[in-house]
């Protein structure tokens, strides 16, 4: 049985201010404190983390996690969930986004809703094994396609997320892609879909042939349901694709502010430096939040580049500096758009900061943030993070510091979320591979 009482002490909080090591207590599933200690405190009661397995941690009430890092649950908050893994039927010879999309399409009718349910599944799993509490998955609905495989996503992502409620929370937006030949079935289908469960709007303008049009359309089924807004923007390597800048203008003009996101925004990355200035202080002030996936960019952007090859990956630290909420995030994981990844968000920072030069100390926090705080606002998490009263959703990591994360990323890690401990791995520092898993549904 689960034990409801959890103590842990010499327990390092890299986002708490302050250095040193706390004591920290859950009860019934919630932070009940978080204290400062004097020092490193010796208990022959508390056992040390390493030293337990799956079964003996449950039950465990007192624990001693001698200096080791813990984290608020990770928040990755732009996936593809139900393209996961579908890259042994889908291939990307050219590693171009617009063949990634074209062949995607190509072989999507033949997923049933079964193979994508599970796709779902898997890879919301793996991401909940690594430390993610939560995730924020946008959906291909290709409804000029066909009504009926746009609806077997939805239903499958449904099912998906109550398989894996237990362990993990997901959000789901679709990518509703505006074609006024089809306005009628798109939004019959996009408002039965809200109606569903679905949590909010997504779509990329920037590939429509009218990209103010979609975006003016996508606003309007925002509001209609009162649902937040999330869109793919200017995922290109063409400094002239600036779709974000009507975007602003609808966020401002329909109160916004606070509810709507921007992913990857590449264009940002290519374009003069003063009109990339101009378009970062528009986002800031109209309130539109920034999620950058460097792993996804860097493989699939400057494809047709020679010698100084653009990268893609958008301008985190202007965006940053200029009050933009950015959050890092995963996007695809095994598919035509990217054929790596696992879910695992502490790779996903390491790559951010080296693609963005976030190395200083100062940086690193800024980093882990990315991964939880930031992103938990954008998705509008609740009570969130190691605080007296909030839910208790953490990963435990074996690192003690915030560098050490981002110099080993640590595979043995402690995960606790929905009232219970989910997953717990073990791997030797020193190669010899001695895994320990546990978790509280089985994996696909």
């Amino acid at each position: 049985m689960q034990s409801l009482h959890l103590e842990a002490i010499n327990v390092k909080l890299p986002l708490q201010e302050g250095d040193g090591l706390y004591t920290v207590t859950v009860n019934d599933g919630r932070w009940t404190t978080i204290e400062r200690q004097e020092g490193i405190l010796v208990s022959s009661e508390h056992v040390p983390i390493h030293s337990l397995e799956f079964d003996e941690l449950r039950t465990t009430a007192l624990i001693d996690l001698d200096g080791k890092v813990m984290l608020p649950g990770f928040v990755d908050a732009h996936m593809h969930l139900d393209k996961a893994y579908s890259l042994p039927w889908v291939r990307n010879r050219s590693g171009t986004l617009l063949e990634a999309i074209e062949n995607y399409r190509s072989v999507a009718p033949t997923f049933t809703k079964e193979i994508i349910r599970d796709r779902i599944v898997k890879a919301a799993l793996s991401s909940a094994s690594y430390g993610s509490a939560m995730l924020r998955s946008h959906l291909d609905v290709p409804v000029h396609l066909g009504r009926d495989m746009a609806m077997r996503t939805i239903e499958a992502a449904l099912e998906a997320r109550e398989i894996v409620s237990g362990t993990i929370d997901i959000q789901y937006f679709p990518m509703f892609f505006y074609d006024p030949a089809y306005e009628r079935e798109l939004s019959d289908f996009a408002s039965e879909a809200l109606r569903m469960g679905i949590d909010g709007v997504g779509g990329s303008p920037h590939l429509s042939p009218n990209p103010e049009t979609n975006i003016a359309w996508a606003f309007k089924l925002a509001q209609k349901f009162d649902k937040p807004i999330d869109l793919h923007s200017d995922e290109s390597d063409d400094p002239s694709t600036k779709t974000i800048d009507i975007y602003c203008d609808y966020v401002r003009a329909g109160g916004y502010g606070g509810r709507a996101t921007a992913g990857h925004l590449c264009s940002l990355s290519a374009m003069e430096h003063h009109e990339a200035e101009r378009l970062i202080a528009k986002m800031a002030d109209a309130g539109v939040a920034a999620v950058t996936l460097p792993a996804v960019n860097l493989y699939l952007q400057g494809r047709g580049d020679r010698g100084n090859v653009r990268r893609g990956v958008t301008r985190v630290r202007e965006l940053a500096e200029a009050g933009v909420a950015v959050a890092a995030a995963s996007d695809n994981i095994q598919d035509p758009f990217h054929p790596f990844g696992k879910g695992d968000l502490l790779q996903i920072g390491l790559m951010t900061a080296y693609a963005a030069h976030l190395a200083k100390e100062e940086d690193i926090v800024s980093v882990l943030r990315m991964l939880t705080s930031i992103p938990a606002g954008i998705t509008g998490l609740q009570n969130y993070g190691i605080a007296a009263g909030n839910p208790a959703s953490f990963v435990i990591m074996d690192a003690r510091s915030e560098e050490e994360l981002f110099q080993e990323l640590p595979s043995t890690r402690w995960i606790y979320n929905k009232s219970k401990w989910t997953f717990a791995s073990k791997l030797s520092r020193f190669g010899m591979e001695n895994p320990s898993f546990g978790t509280a549904i089985s994996p696909i």
